[in-house]
């Protein structure tokens, strides 16, 4: 009996009760920290400059051929199924798939969690320096000029403009699109870890399909994803430059793992 209650303690907990909440308290500092800063641009001024951030990207993306996001949604919007499930994925996105993504990868790959965990918290960091630099308004706010629609509200039936809803989140931190550097740091890591081809696949698209959702929902400008891929890949090799520090600890194949 005592074996067995060891075992299932060891599967809960890999490197014991106390890195568990070490984990916990990582995370939620870097969320807290997200809470604090987002009011750098919650006044009037900041909601200008965040505008006026936006209207620069669009005119940087009509330069270069791909301001499309209008397009998109409009053949999008089509079929009510398909926004209706990018809203849905979207909502989901940050909260529901991360954590799990996160207690699974702690739980059964712990040795190359403390990688993900790393490159995620750098991509963090680089977004919050992102959202007070260059603060900038999502498509979903330019409705009266460009006519986008805010699927997530009307899926959910709750405003942006919804009190509870900016106490949550920080409604002009669109530069760098998190959606997408978080779908392509788990999307690769789980596709890398898949045993099967199918969710291989499956995982390897992910951070496509999040670009999509992002676009069509009005959540994101193109740019945005860019940039959200360029984060990750900092946070990739920034990651790799840690685990030199704790080889053992912190490479994504710790010695001793078999690849």
């Amino acid at each position: 009996m005592r074996a067995r209650s060891d075992l299932l303690l060891s599967k809960v907990f890999p490197q014991g009760f106390v890195d568990v909440l070490r984990q916990i308290a990582l995370f939620a500092s870097a969320y807290y920290a997200y809470r604090f800063l987002r009011g750098v641009v919650d006044d009037g001024q900041g909601a200008a400059i965040a505008f006026q951030n936006a209207r620069d990207l669009i005119s940087i993306e009509q330069t270069l051929g791909i301001f499309s996001e209008r397009n998109l949604q409009k053949w999008t919007g089509g079929w009510d199924v398909s926004t209706d499930f990018a809203s849905l994925v979207y909502i989901n996105a940050q909260t529901t798939i991360v954590l799990a993504a996160i207690v699974y990868l702690y739980l059964r790959h712990n040795a190359r969690y403390y990688f993900v965990r790393n490159m995620m918290i750098v991509a963090m960091a680089i977004a919050l320096i992102g959202y007070i630099v260059y603060p900038t308004a999502p498509p979903r706010f330019f409705f009266p000029e460009y006519g986008f629609r805010d699927t997530v509200s009307e899926f959910t039936g709750v405003g942006h403009t919804d009190v509870k809803v900016n106490a949550l989140f920080n409604p002009y931190a669109a530069v760098p699109s998190m959606h997408c550097c978080f779908a392509i740091i788990i999307g690769g890591t789980l596709s890398t870890l898949s045993k099967h081809r199918v969710t291989r696949i499956l995982w390897a698209a992910y951070p496509i399909l999040m670009t999509w959702i992002v676009v069509v929902t009005g959540n994101h400008w193109i740019l945005d994803a860019v940039l959200g891929g360029a984060t990750a890949g900092v946070s990739f090799f920034a990651a790799r430059w840690l685990a030199k520090t704790r080889p053992t600890a912190w490479s994504f194949t710790p010695a001793g793992v078999q690849a």
